[in-house]
């Protein structure tokens, strides 16, 4: 029933900014946390962030003070700031929602280049 729509993704050029946003539809959700990992084409795939329902936020050393998460309970969606972008972040994002079990955005691709 639960749905994460992801959107935000785009072609940015090194240090600029992005914004993705993933928001759970449904009836009505209890999320104990919602997060983003990253896939780049040949290599694996990377835990970018994570935010629990306390608002505790944890990061990869690859993005921390760069990206922050946040989250607005009464519209269910999450938010990913992105900053100082590198090409190394060119990369599909794939947001996640933990619920009953934990559920996927459809990804949203990022590119950063000049």
């Amino acid at each position: 029933q639960v749905q994460l729509v992801e959107s935000g993704g785009g072609l940015v050029q090194p240090g600029g900014s992005l914004r993705l946003s993933c928001a759970a539809s449904g009836t009505s959700i209890s999320i104990s946390a919602m997060g983003w990992y990253r896939q780049a084409p040949g290599k694996q795939r990377e835990w970018v962030t994570t935010i629990l329902s306390t608002r505790r936020e944890t990061y990869a050393g690859s993005v921390k003070g760069r990206f922050t998460i946040s989250i607005d309970n009464a519209k269910n969606t999450a938010y990913l700031q992105m900053s100082s972008l590198k090409p190394d972040d060119t990369a599909v994002y794939y947001c996640f929602a933990d619920i009953r079990s934990r559920i996927w955005g459809q990804g949203t691709q990022v590119t950063v280049s000049s």
